[in-house]
This record gives C-alpha cells, structure tokens and sequence, in this order.
C-alpha cells in the first residue's frame, strides 16, 4: 500500500472527535485508508443493497450490532442514519467512535449539518499526490507528459490499469450512478458534453454564458451542474484574489480539474507524444501544479489559501498563497526553457502590492534564485520536503 500522507491528519481528528468524515472523489482510496487504520472496527459498505436496506429500514437495529462503532462507506446512501448516530454519540465521550466516508460532499455535509454538527471532523482525500507516488531523486520518475497523462487515481498506479482503459469507464460509473443519486439529470447525454467542454477549459475563467450557449442549456442548469461536479470533487473553483490595488479586477473563478488524467481522457488524449503538442497542453500543467497545492491542504486538514489575480489589461497572476502577513505569487509555465517573459507580470504584481517575493514554477529542471525576490523551481522540486517549506 502506498502511504498516505493524509493518514496523520485522519488518526488525530480520531483521537479528538466521536466521529469522522472522510469525504473525496469516487476511487481516491477512502476505504483503503480507512481500514488499514482502523483494523480493529467492523467496516460497513453502504452501497451493499441488503446492508444499506437494513440501515434505512431498521437504523436502530443496524447500529445496535456495531456498539463499538465501525467505518460506514458512503453513508451519503442512508441520509436518515445521521438523526440515530447522534444519539449514539451525545451518550458517549468516546472519541473515534464512527468512521464515516463519503463520495458526495453535497449530500454528506447536509446529512451531518442537519444532525452531527460539531460532533463530526471533516478530512477530504484526494487523488495521489506526486509526493506519494515518487521520491526525491528516484531515478524512474516519469516524464511530465506521461505523468499528466496517468493522472492520480489510485486504481491506474497500484493495479497498473491503463489510463485509456480506466478513465471512461470511471466517467460511465460516475455519470450514471452519481449524477443520478445527487440531482436526477434527465439527459445524461447532454450532461457528459458538458463534462468534455469543460475539460478544454480548464484553467480558464469560468464564463456560464459561453458555456450555456455551447451547450444549449440555460444558465441557472449550468450553475446546478457545476455545483454537481463541485460537490463530487472533479472540478473546484479558484476564486480571484479580492484586493484589488485600485485596477478593475476579474471577479470570475477559475475553473480546475483535479485530476489531469480524466482531462487528457475527456479530451481523447491517449499517448504523450499527442499531449505534447497539444494546444492544452499548458493548461494542463497549470491544473497539475494547482491541484498539487491543493492537496498539500486538504492533506494537512488546512482550508484552500489559493487565489489567482487578473486585471483588465490580461496581465495575470496563475496562483497567489495567501499565507497571513504576506502573499506569495506564482506563475506557472509549462516550458522547459526560463525566458525573461516569466517574470514580466510577476514584477509587475510584486510592485503593484509591495511583495518581496516571487516563484516560477515550470516543466523544466534548473532552480535559481533571483537577486529580484523571484525563486524558480521546476516540478520535480514538488516532491520534496524542503521544497513545501515555501508555504507555511
């Protein structure tokens, strides 16, 4: 099993709180994670028919076999669970008592805001992270197109599934089981076109209006499929930072994939040599980058301090790290060669808000570090320790 670094962070919110939930995309190992740390308790799917039957018919009788507590998988199943859990848990002071999971962070968080509020923990786990798939220095890590291409699901690393092979019948599973259960989406056709549009924006300004007129749906059902796919953990949204130091700013979020290897599959990319002269190809990289910091968060139990910056005139900043007393700008790039371009809009916001420091982040290898405040580090520095160092 490869670790998890998010396995910490999970132990201790066990140790401080009745109950915890796992939340996270579908396959992202959840229930992997979860019984290799908790051996001793009984495990519960909840997407077993007669189990989850047994649960929403009889909860009373369900949880009385499981006195000690147990790990209940995709409790989003059995919504009326939740009122019969919080009994259990005001009786007792026990802490790690439950050990909930879920796929559908929507449907999870309503079931315990309504009735476990302030008696569950949150964690979320995402896809693998670059660090827990590789070591500094290894010798046989991949190139950074066959790594964008694979993606981070677990399912495509520990049982060698090929991504052309995994990834749609993963959005077959998700499109008709998960949409279904979160809103009842009559024409799932339309919706998975919807899916593969956004995969080609990715790392673009999200436009509702373009998007609508693309698809051929209204807005307000673009806002409730953004919010589906949200609450699913296959896309997030990348708010712009709100100072604005006297420039008219963009106010529209980004829009990210998780994963880089359902956008190369979304997108019918199937080799590296293909996404190496892709148009996206840049895109891509920047979700790669993004969705790095993003787990290095959610890893850490820590809420998302990421933000990206756009004035009028298109000068951009890719991410800004919010870290308290100062902001750290970054620009990501997805050449191989550091040319003076990569520093332009850096100087520019570095001026404009009085910051002393700035990173690249690119496909490349070389680190350098600026007299001008500017660190440069290419991906492979994303593995290391030392490297996340930058961020506390």
């Amino acid at each position: 099993m490869i670790h998890r670094i998010a396995s910490s962070k999970l132990l201790q919110l066990a140790a401080q709180f009745k109950a915890v939930a796992l939340i996270g995309p579908r396959q992202s190992g959840k229930t992997t994670l979860v019984k290799s740390l908790f051996v001793h308790k009984p495990y519960v799917s909840l997407e077993d028919p007669d189990m989850r039957n047994f649960a929403l018919e009889d909860p009373r009788g369900f949880l009385a076999k499981y006195p000690k507590g147990a790990i209940l998988d995709e409790v989003q199943r059995t919504p009326d669970l939740f009122s019969y859990l919080q009994g259990i848990l005001d009786n007792s002071d026990e802490s790690g008592q439950f050990i909930l999971t879920g796929s559908n962070n929507f449907l999870l968080q309503q079931s315990i805001s309504q009735s476990l509020a302030g008696r569950v923990a949150y964690l979320n786990l995402l896809p693998f992270g670059l660090n827990e798939l590789y070591k500094p220095n290894q010798l046989s890590i991949p190139a950074e197109d066959n790594i964008l291409l694979n993606g981070f699901y677990p399912p495509i690393h520990d049982r060698n599934i090929a991504p052309q092979d995994w990834y749609p019948n993963y959005l077959r599973t998700y499109v008709e089981r998960d949409v279904r259960q979160i809103k009842n989406v009559t024409d799932l056709i339309v919706f998975e076109r919807f899916i593969r549009l956004l995969a080609g924006r990715t790392g673009q300004e999200l436009n509702l209006t373009a998007i609508s007129v693309e698809v051929g749906v209204d807005n307000k059902t673009i806002q409730s499929w953004i919010g589906i796919l949200e609450s699913s953990f296959i896309i997030f949204l990348l708010r712009p930072h709100f100072k604005n130091y006297n420039k008219i700013i963009t106010k529209r979020p980004k829009l990210y994939f998780y994963d880089t290897g359902l956008v190369c599959a979304l997108l019918g990319i199937s080799k590296a040599e293909q996404l190496a002269f892709h148009p996206q190809r840049g895109s891509i990289f920047e979700t790669f980058v993004v969705s790095e910091m993003v787990k290095k968060r959610t890893n850490a139990g820590k809420e998302i301090n990421l933000y990206y910056w756009r004035d009028k005139t298109g000068r951009e900043i890719d991410l800004i790290i919010d870290q308290g007393l100062s902001l750290l700008p970054i620009e990501i790039k997805s050449g191989k060669t550091v040319t003076t371009e990569y520093f332009k809009n850096l100087l520019y916001w570095m001026k404009l808000s009085n910051s002393e420091k700035g990173m690249v982040l690119y496909a490349g290898e070389q680190e350098q570090k600026r007299s001008n405040g500017i660190s440069v580090f290419g991906w492979k520095k994303m593995i290391e320790d030392e490297f996340w160092e930058n961020f506390r």
